[in-house]
């Protein structure tokens, strides 16, 4: 409990920090920002934020999953990093910005960080006895359940946190914004599913009794009928690229619904198809023919739109004659893949950053630098393959602990498509959990999953 107190002396002090008020005066009237440039305090605070939330944070969640006690000292060290970028953020100078969503929104990430540590210390104090035995089950679910959102918060923050830096996305630039940040994301997101659900997530996946296509289907769907319905004000006059973008969503959705239909045969068993793979194929065609008002950004859309088609025909190339309709390589090891699967997650990276990258006042401004949409480009894919690298070292961290290649053969995970549907089980359990060894108490360690004391005894120490 001694790291925990510093930690607790400097969740006290965020009321001072919340308490401090940035000066606007020097912002000229109808901007965000004002006009002096970002000071070192500031790129400080960027770059503590993004090691804290986008890296410890992460990183000590999949920690958690497979309880690792390793898990407790890198959350306290993100914690810690997070408190005193958050107070580096209040006390900056030079650029000043106007009230803003990222500030909004700090606060409400801090509340969440509070919650995580005041609950994460009541778990370590093993409090069973009476109504805390009631509780603690709930306070161990809410726990997991934060702990997986906040990846996904801290995403959303350090996009308000790029935005607001340049003071991007306001008044008539909102709507647009939206749209490519959102479905920038959303591409991202979904090749990162595809990563996690080819390298660790093929048991989960025939666990389900469905195909892989039936959720891709699904969401597009969805997706598809959310586009229909909001690319266009209804009732008002048809602007710009308001139809193309409808046509998108009707297309998506329509081709959704056939997938979903497709993903099955007559007996019940899943079954592949190349309908979402089709549907990504036509957005980046339309993208690609998307009409510009820049020239950067009419090749920074038309590499974006190139891209995702590329991602739709590596998918459908890895379908038919990778795989050849089976769900993996091996029917004995789902672990194996071939090296042609990562080329669609990757694809859908990039993708994400390119069009998030191509709105029209980043577009504006890398004009009026003389920036090549070479050199943005060729940045921008840099970026994807950091991110597919992080991605794909924590889903190692992940495997290494989960089952280890030294394991004993009736403990590997293949034994499972052999009849012993106990170790599949097992398998999945462990990757739904969220909770580190040592939160748990023995009964609980013990109920939940039948080798925690296995697992306890290989890190050398009781429960």
């Amino acid at each position: 409990m001694s790291s925990a107190r510093p930690l607790a002396a400097l969740l006290l002090l965020i009321p001072l920090a919340l308490a401090h008020e940035h000066h606007t005066e020097d912002i000229p009237e109808g901007e965000a920002v004002s006009a002096e440039p970002i000071d070192t305090i500031l790129w400080i605070h960027i770059v503590i934020q993004i090691l804290a939330w986008g890296i410890v944070f992460p990183t000590g969640m999949v920690l958690g999953i497979v309880r690792s006690r390793w898990h407790v000292p890198l959350q306290t060290l993100g914690a810690i990093l997070a408190i005193v970028g958050y107070f580096l953020g209040h006390a900056h100078g030079g650029r000043q910005f106007a009230p803003n969503v990222h500030s909004k929104m700090a606060g409400m990430l801090m509340f969440m960080l509070i919650a995580q540590v005041a609950m994460g210390v009541y778990l370590r104090l093993h409090l069973e006895k009476g109504w805390n035995g009631k509780v603690r089950r709930w306070v161990v679910m809410m726990h997991g359940m934060m702990g997986k959102a906040m990846p996904v918060a801290s995403w959303v923050q350090m996009l308000f946190g790029g935005i607001t830096a340049l003071g991007f996305c306001r008044d008539d630039h909102l709507g647009q914004c939206l749209a490519h940040f959102i479905m920038g994301s959303a591409f991202i997101g979904y090749g990162i599913i595809l990563t996690i659900l080819l390298l660790v997530g093929q048991f989960w996946l025939r666990r389900t009794g469905r195909s892989q296509e039936f959720f891709d289907s699904l969401l597009i769907a969805a997706w598809g009928c959310v586009n229909t319905f909001t690319e266009h004000r209804w009732g008002g006059p048809w602007v710009k690229n308001d139809l193309q973008h409808t046509s998108m969503g009707i297309v998506w959705w329509c081709a959704g619904l056939l997938g979903m239909w497709l993903s099955r045969r007559r007996d019940g068993t899943p079954k592949r198809n190349l309908f979402p793979a089709l549907v990504i194929m036509l957005t980046g065609w339309g993208m690609s023919a998307h009409p510009q008002s820049l020239e950067l950004s009419t090749h920074v859309h038309a590499v974006f739109g190139y891209t995702l088609m590329a991602a739709g025909a590596a998918r459908i190339v890895e379908i038919s004659f990778v795989l050849r309709d089976r769900d993996a390589i091996s029917e004995t090891d789902m672990e194996d893949t071939n090296s042609f699967q990562y080329l669609t997650p990757f694809l859908l990276y990039t993708s994400g950053f390119l069009f998030m990258g191509a709105t029209e006042e980043q577009m504006a401004l890398l004009a009026t630098a003389h920036v090549s949409h070479v050199s943005y480009i060729l940045l921008l894919y840099s970026i994807s393959f950091l991110l597919f690298l992080f991605v794909s070292m924590l889903l190692h961290l992940y495997a290494s602990h989960t089952w280890p290649l030294d394991a004993q053969p009736k403990d590997r995970p293949d034994q499972g498509l052999n009849g012993h549907v106990g170790h599949v089980d097992r398998r999945v359990r462990d990757a739904e959990e969220f909770e580190l060894e040592g939160l748990m108490s023995e009964d609980e360690g013990t109920g939940d999953s039948p080798t925690g004391s296995g697992r306890r005894k290989e890190n050398g120490r009781a429960s």
